[in-house]
C-alpha cells in the first residue's frame, strides 16, 4: 500500500461521507412527521456519517495505510447500511405505505446507487482492484451522466411551475444529458474495439463542455436560491450538493484526461 492509496481513500471518503451525510438529511423532510422511526433512523445515520466525515478530515497524507485499509472497512459498513435503509424507503414508496410523503422514487434510488456506487469504490480501494483506465472512463461517465441527468429533472420538478424560464432550462439539460448517457452505454457495449484513445478523448471532451455548463447552471440556481430570489421548494443545501457532485465529476474527466494524455495526475481535496 502507498501514498496513492491513502490519498485517493482520503479523496473519495471526504467527498462521499458528506454526500451521506447529507442523503439522510434530504430523506427526512421528505418523510411525513407521522414517520418517527424513519425520522430516527436518518437522524443517526447522519450522525454516523458526520462523525466518519470528521475522522476522514483529521487523517493526512502521513497516515499507515494500514489504519486508512481498516477505516476504509469500517466506512463500507457504514455505508452498506445506508444503503439498505434507502433501498426499505423505496420499496415503501413504491408500495404506496407512505401517501403525501415528498421523497421521490427515482430521488430515493438515485441516492441508494450513490451508496453503492460509493461502497464499490472502497472496496476496489481497499481491494487494489481499480479498473484499467479504458473501462474506468466509460463507466464512471456512465454512472456520472446518469446522475446529472437526474439532477436536471429533480432541479424541474422542485422549481415552482411559474418559474417557466428556469423549469425550461432544466429540462433542457435532462434531455441533453439523457443523450450524453445514451451515447455513453453505446461506447459501452461496443467495448474493447470503442477503447482507442481518440475516441476516450473527445468522448471526455464532449461531456466537460456539458457538464460544465449544468454545474454554472446549478451554482446560478444554488446562489438564486439562497438569496430568496426564485420560487422553489429546493433545499439552499441540495442545491449546493448538486453544484458539487458536478464539480466531483469535472474533476474525475479532468483527471481520466491527464491519464490518457500522459499528464500528471493530481489527487484533490478542496472540493
Amino acid at each position: 500500500m502507498s501514498d496513492a492509496f491513502v490519498a485517493r481513500s482520503l479523496e473519495e471518503v471526504r467527498f462521499w461521507s458528506r454526500i451521506m451525510k447529507e442523503h439522510s438529511l434530504f430523506l427526512k423532510l421528505g418523510f411525513r412527521c407521522e414517520d418517527t422511526q424513519l425520522i430516527n433512523e436518518a437522524n443517526q445515520f447522519y450522525a454516523i456519517f458526520e462523525a466518519i466525515e470528521n475522522r476522514a478530515n483529521a487523517f493526512t497524507m502521513g497516515t499507515d495505510p494500514h489504519v486508512i485499509k481498516k477505516f476504509n472497512e469500517e466506512v463500507h459498513n457504514a455505508v452498506s447500511y445506508i444503503w439498505a435503509f434507502k433501498r426499505k424507503v423505496l420499496g415503501l414508496i413504491l408500495r404506496c405505505q407512505l401517501p403525501g410523503a415528498n421523497n421521490f422514487p427515482l430521488l430515493v434510488d438515485h441516492v441508494s446507487r450513490e451508496a453503492n456506487y460509493f461502497r464499490n469504490r472502497l472496496s476496489e480501494l481497499n481491494k487494489g482492484t481499480l479498473e484499467p483506465l479504458p473501462d474506468a472512463i466509460i463507466d464512471e461517465n456512465v454512472f456520472f451522466l446518469r446522475i446529472m441527468a437526474d439532477h436536471a429533472k429533480f432541479i424541474s420538478h422542485l422549481l415552482d411551475p411559474s418559474e417557466r424560464k428556469l423549469v425550461e432550462q432544466a429540462n433542457h439539460f435532462s434531455q441533453e444529458f439523457d443523450q450524453l448517457l445514451f451515447q455513453a452505454k453505446d461506447l459501452e457495449s461496443m467495448r474493447p474495439q470503442s477503447q482507442t484513445v481518440p475516441l476516450l478523448d473527445q468522448f471526455l471532451d464532449q461531456n466537460r463542455v456539458s457538464v460544465k455548463s449544468l454545474r454554472d447552471f446549478k451554482k446560478t440556481a444554488r446562489d438564486l436560491i439562497e438569496a430568496c430570489k426564485i420560487k422553489s421548494i429546493i433545499h439552499p443545501l441540495l442545491a449546493d450538493h448538486v453544484f458539487r457532485e458536478a464539480e466531483h465529476f469535472l474533476i474525475i474527466i479532468d483527471m481520466f484526461e491527464n491519464s490518457l494524455t500522459g499528464k500528471p495526475v493530481q489527487v484533490r481535496f478542496d472540493h
